[in-house]
């Protein structure tokens, strides 16, 4: 096999990636996390909720693939265990079933989380000239926004 060459060098590549790691363990755990709303959810709000978190876990779901071949594409090996993601996620699992509304803050909080690590890896991306890592972070962090505002005004 011939040496990668795509313009980043590979301690630049290992950074990116290592970066990259934390974002797919944070996104991962959300879909694990509004997944498991969905599935739980009750109360008055219960339809628009239950959809609504279908919705964001569809989504969420592609970008867990789109995240771990990124990381792949750098050459680098993509975390894929429980355990990994435990390790690397920002966000933190929920003891038990809350009420509607807590999930809803909570799954607010988890995007604002994501949107965090999504500036991180845009930092080391730029750092690299890694635009097509930029352009992935930049997407990511548009779309964790948007739906962090969106269930924000569900609360208010």
């Amino acid at each position: 096999m011939t040496n990668m060459d795509i313009g980043i060098n590979k301690a630049d590549r290992e950074t990116i990636a290592e970066s990259l790691k934390y974002l797919l363990a944070d996104t991962y755990t959300l879909y694990l996390q509004t997944h498991n709303f969905h599935w739980n959810v009750t109360g008055p709000q219960f339809r628009e909720l239950h959809l609504m978190f279908e919705e964001h876990y569809n989504e969420l779901a592609i970008a867990v693939d789109d995240i771990a071949e990124r990381i792949r594409t750098l050459d680098v090996a993509a975390p894929g265990t429980y355990k990994e993601f435990v390790r690397l996620s920002n966000i933190k699992e929920v003891d038990g079933v809350p009420p509607a509304k807590e999930m809803v803050d909570i799954l607010t909080q988890s995007h604002e989380t994501v949107v965090r690590t999504c500036r991180d890896v845009l930092k080391h991306a730029q750092g690299a000239d890694d635009e097509s890592t930029a352009a992935l972070a930049s997407d990511r962090m548009r779309a964790h926004e948007k739906t962090a505002w969106m269930l924000r005004v569900l609360n208010k």
